[in-house]
C-alpha cells in the first residue's frame, strides 16, 4: 500500500530540505511516545519513516517518481467514478483535495502561499476544464481567493473547513495549537 510521505508530514511536495527537517522536527516532538500529552508511537514511526525518506535526496528522487505515479492513478479512478452516481460526491472530494493542497502550500510556504492553476492540473491530474467548476465554488463560497497574478490561495474560512475535515478524519489528533515547542 502506498504511503503519501508528504500527506504524514502535512507538506507540499515542492517543500525544501530545511522545510522538511523543521516540521519534522515538530511533529516528532508533538507524537513522540515520551510525550504524555500527545505521544503516539504509531504515528511518530510514520513521521521517522516519512522523514527518513524525504530527507534523504537519492531516496526522495525515487519517491518523487512513485508519488506522482500514485496520485495520477488515484486522480484517474476518482474521475472514472464520475460518471456514476456518485458525480456530486466526486466533485466533493475534488474539491477538498484542491483545498487541502492550497492549504498544504500555506503551511509549508508562507511566504508564496499561493498555486496557479497549471500547478493544481498537474498535481491532481485534472485537466483544467475539470478544475474550473471546483475552483468558481470554492472562490463563491468564500474557501479561496485568486490573485491579480491568477493563482488560487486557501481563505482562513478555507484553512478551518480543511482543519475540521482533518480532524473528523482522524480524531486522535491534537491541533498543534497546544503550546508545545520544540527546542
Amino acid at each position: 500500500m502506498f504511503v503519501d510521505h508528504y500527506e504524514v508530514l502535512q507538506i507540499s511536495p515542492n517543500a525544501d530540505q530545511e522545510t522538511i527537517h523543521r516540521v519534522y522536527r515538530i511533529q516528532a516532538a508533538r507524537f513522540h511516545p515520551d510525550n504524555r500529552e500527545t505521544g503516539d508511537a504509531q504515528a511518530f514511526r510514520r513521521i521517522s519513516d516519512a522523514y527518513q525518506t524525504l530527507s534523504d535526496p537519492r531516496m526522495r528522487g525515487a519517491y518523487d517518481t512513485e508519488h506522482h505515479h500514485a496520485r495520477r492513478r488515484n486522480a484517474r479512478d476518482l474521475f472514472e467514478q464520475a460518471s456514476s452516481a456518485q458525480g456530486v460526491d466526486v466533485e466533493r472530494l475534488k474539491r477538498q483535495e484542491i483545498l487541502q493542497l492550497l492549504y498544504k502550500q500555506r503551511l509549508a510556504h508562507p511566504e508564496q502561499p499561493s498555486m496557479s492553476l497549471r500547478d493544481l492540473e498537474e498535481l491532481l491530474a485534472i485537466p483544467r476544464q475539470q478544475l474550473e467548476f471546483s475552483l468558481w465554488f470554492l472562490k463563491e463560497g468564500g474557501l479561496l481567493v485568486r490573485t491579480d497574478s491568477a493563482k488560487h490561495t486557501i481563505t482562513m474560512k478555507g484553512a478551518e473547513l480543511v482543519e475540521s475535515t482533518m480532524n473528523q478524519a482522524t480524531p486522535q489528533r491534537e491541533r498543534i495549537s497546544d503550546g508545545s515547542r520544540v527546542a
